[in-house]
Order: structure tokens, then sequence, then C-alpha cells
């Protein structure tokens, strides 16, 4: 008989299931370099998998060249979690593999203005990108879910689970290499898979992964239909019409004139202030609102130089608008200089350090208002740029130790080295983390020796920190840069050297105290 026509054809590959098992496999991978582990070059090398996974699951497998392009920009955006890993960092990392991704599916915009909606219209629809699909794929004729499937499915499995038992028990009695293979198995450890927050892991990078193998975007608004398009028209005396606006540009030109006048005479012409208020003191209470002040200003100016509007056809009130940008600007840098005298009596923090950064990230995007006014661009143009700004200072802060530049900084000001700035505060530099070390190592070797009870107070700080920096995990998937440096310096003679001496000063300490 002639089996022949008989025989179905084999089924065809669904262009999903690569997808599929680039889902199972990057998931597996998270599971083995992240769950459980410290934060380390386990991510960078979970990004860089994942960037695999993204282009060898495209649809249209992309050019040599644009693959190439893909996979620098991740290494290049990934960079700082092989320094040490943040919340920036990862951030970072993440909008270069949602880049990645909407490269792969042709979804990248040809304008770079655009870029800004386009990812938040991605990450919309990131979190529910894995529960559409499942319930389309059900949805689908001869997939619908149902128990009675799942029923027929479970018992196609009994009769070999169960035969497959029996020769597996039947070779372990003839084989005792089996026997011992089989006792030797800790089911312990296949039980840990089932705990929760390694499921609730699992899930979540199931559902991140996915939406990056399967990018989609947000589905714009329906636009009206076509007619007599709808349009407010500010009448002369509107909230921001001419008259409104002109007077508002008038008033607040006066007001920051003040604030500007009292900054050049006090803080940039070093002039008396009242009795009782220290030049800290005015810089401390002027830091912070002035940044909302300015945050306010551009708000403004955005609304009031909208296109179309009075600022377009009014030479008086663009001239206006200029003048005051140029007062916020001189503003920021007034907030900077509050922040450097009020650093200068109370010495440095991370906050602190925030702030300024903060404060040059405002000054910059008051001058790209300016810029998008005199070069009339559109409000997309005024987002990338800030966007672009922003991005920049928060990458290049990733490879800045911070922790280390504030205790160098405060060392070196400190009271009992430059005779001139506050105490060094020990208990704010050890909460400060381990990169205080070389920091702590200088302060003792410029401390004078009279200074005992301090000296004893940093050497105490020191072990500690030591002690904790020794205590971390030492897995290769926990690896940084930061860190390797840390552990280079401590391993060097002169670390070493200071080491023993500090022994020996706390061994004599009580000598000396009695």
């Amino acid at each position: 008989m002639d089996t022949a026509n008989i025989l179905t054809e084999p089924m065809p590959i669904r262009r999903g299931s690569g997808r599929t098992v680039a889902l199972l496999a990057l998931v597996g991978c998270a599971d083995f370099l992240i769950f459980g582990q410290e934060l380390g070059i386990n991510l960078f090398l979970f990004a860089l998998a994942v960037c695999a996974g993204i282009l060898l699951s495209a649809r249209r497998r992309p050019r040599l060249s644009m693959a190439a392009f893909s996979l620098s920009l991740l290494v290049l955006a990934s960079a700082p979690l092989v320094e040490s890993p943040s919340l920036t960092d990862v951030s970072l990392c993440l909008g270069a593999l949602m880049s990645v991704a909407l490269i792969s599916a042709r979804l990248f915009p040809r304008r770079l203005p655009a870029l800004p909606l386009v990812f938040f219209r991605f990450a919309l629809v990131i979190p529910l990108r894995l529960a559409e699909d499942i319930r389309k794929s059900l949805a689908t004729p001869g997939k619908r879910f149902s128990f009675t499937m799942v029923r027929q499915g479970v018992g196609l499995w009994i009769m070999p689970l169960i035969l497959a038992a029996v020769f597996v028990s039947l070779f372990a009695t003839a084989n005792p290499l089996i026997e011992i293979a089989l006792r030797s198995i800790d089911f312990a450890v296949l039980l840990q898979f089932l705990d929760l927050w390694r499921i609730g892991f699992w899930m979540i990078t199931a559902v991140v992964v996915w939406a990056m193998l399967r990018p989609r975007l947000k589905r714009r608004a329906k636009r009206p239909p076509p007619g007599r398009p709808f349009m407010i028209v500010p009448t002369r005396n509107a909230p921001f019409g001419h008259a409104s606006l002109l007077r508002s540009l008038i008033l607040f030109n006066a007001i920051f004139a003040v604030q500007t006048l009292l900054d050049l005479v006090y803080l940039w012409g070093g002039a008396d202030l009242p009795e009782h208020m220290s030049h800290a003191e005015y810089a401390h209470r002027g830091a912070y609102p002035l940044i909302a002040t300015a945050l306010l200003a551009a708000a403004f100016v955005l609304v009031a130089m909208r296109r179309g509007g009075p600022g377009d056809h009014s030479a008086l009130i663009r001239g206006l608008v200029h003048a005051w940008i140029g007062q916020n600007v001189l503003l920021c840098l007034s907030s900077m200089l509050r922040l450097g005298l009020y650093v200068e009596v109370y010495s440095l923090t991370e906050l602190r350090v925030a702030a300024g950064l903060w404060m040059g990230i405002v000054a910059i995007g008051l001058v790209l208002i300016l810029l998008r006014i005199l070069l009339n661009r559109s409000n997309e143009w005024l987002v990338a740029a800030n966007l672009v700004s922003l991005l920049t200072v928060l990458y290049i802060s990733s490879f800045v130790d911070f922790p280390a530049f504030i205790a160098r900084f405060n060392v070196a000001h400190s009271q009992e080295i430059s005779q001139e700035g506050p105490p060094l505060d020990l208990s704010y530099l050890s909460s400060l983390g381990p990169s205080v070390i070389p920091a702590l190592d200088l302060y003792l070797q410029m401390l004078p020796s009279d200074l005992i009870d301090q000296r004893s107070k940093a050497v105490t700080a020191r072990f500690y920190l030591v002690r904790d920096f020794e205590m971390q995990p030492r897995d290769w998937r926990s690896w940084t840069f930061r860190s390797a440096r840390l552990e280079t310096y401590l391993l060097s003679p002169a670390a070493i050297a200071r080491e023993n001496e500090n022994d020996d000063n706390k061994q004599d300490q009580p000598t000396q105290d009695r």
C-alpha cells in the first residue's frame, strides 16, 4: 500500500515562534544573570543579549551596517552600567533598547524632534503588549481557550509520563550509576524556582522583553473630520492677549530687575548684608525657590510665544521676552553662586550637587527657549533639544563617582585641613559608602597629630567601610569598574601601609589616653 498520499505536509514554522523562543531564552538569561545577584556587569550583559534578540528575531533582518549601528548605540548608552549601576544608568540603557527596537521595526522617526513623542507612545503600550498578544492568540479560531482542550492536552501526557517513570525505575534497578544519579537529585533546588518573587521577576522581564521584540506604538487620537478648523482666536483683552501679555511682561521684568539688582550688589559685588544675616543664610533661602521661579517663567514664555500669538506680531513683546529670559538665565547663575556660598559654610552633599546640576540644566533650557524664538522652531524641537541636554548631563554624570568627589571636596575644605571651612562630618562621609576610603586616607595623612579624637573617629569609620566593602559578594555577575578600582586601591602597598599604621595608632591610643 502506498502511503505517500496519506502523509500530511509539514507544518510551516510560524513567524512568531522565533520571538517566543527568544523571549524564553532571554527570561532564562535574566534569571541566571540578575535574579538574586548584586547589580553590576550582569545588567550590561543582559542588555547586549536583549539587543541580539531584537536583531535576530526581527521580521526583516537588518542590514549589517544597521545592526552594527544598533549594537554600538546600545554599548555606548549602557557603558555607565559597567561603571556603577544606578536608576539613571538603567533608564539610559532602556532608552537605547527602545531605540534599537524601533529601528528594527521601521518605527524610528525620520525627524529627531519627533523622537520624544514616539518614545512616549511606545512606553504606553509596554505594560500591556504581552497580555494583548496572548489574548489575540487565544481568540484566534481553533485556539480558543477551553477546559476541554486543557483536559485533553493533559490526558495525552498521562500515558507517556507513566511509562517513562516505569522505564526509569527499571533502569535504576539495573544500573547503579543511574540509581546514584537519581538519589543525588536535590529537589530543594528545583523547588526554589517556585518562589513567588522569582516568578514575579520572570513575569516583569517577559513583559518588558516581549514589548521590545514586538514593538508597537500607541495609536494617535482620531483627527476631526475635514471641514472648517476649530480655532480659538484670543481677543485683545483675553488673559493671554496682546494687552494682558504686554502688561505682564513689563511687570515681570520690573520685579525680576529688583531681584537681579540685589544679587548683583550682595552676591556678585560682595556688599555687606544687614545685621543678623550671613551670606550663607542669604544663599540658602534663595537657591531652591529661584529654580522654581525660573521653571514657572519658562512655562509662561512658552504659552506667551506660541505660534500665531501676540509675540509673533509685536516687536515690543519679543524684546521684553528676550530681556526676561536673559534675567532668568542670570537668576540661575545667581542660584549657582548662592549654592556655592552655602557649600563653603556647610560643606558639600549629594543633594547640593544635584541642585547645582539642575540649576545648570534649567539655565540651558532657558537658552534653548530663546533659540527657539529666534530661530522660529517648533515646540517639538524645543522638547527634543531639552531632552538631548538632559540626557547628555545624566550620561556624563553616570561616570562620575559623586561620593568620592564629595568626600575629597569636604576633606580638602575641612577646618582640620584648611583651617577655614566647617569641621569634617565623618558620620555623613561614612553614609556615602566605601568610595570615600581614599579621601579618608588623605584626611588621616594630612590631619594634625594633636587631633587624637578626630583621628580615632576617622580610623573607626575607615575600618567599618573597608569591612562592608570586603563583605560584598564577589560574584563575577556583580563586577563593576568602580568596585574594581577601589579593590585595586585597597590592595596597593600605600593603602596597606596606611592600614597597618592605623592599626598601630589604634593600639597605642589607650596608652596615650592614660
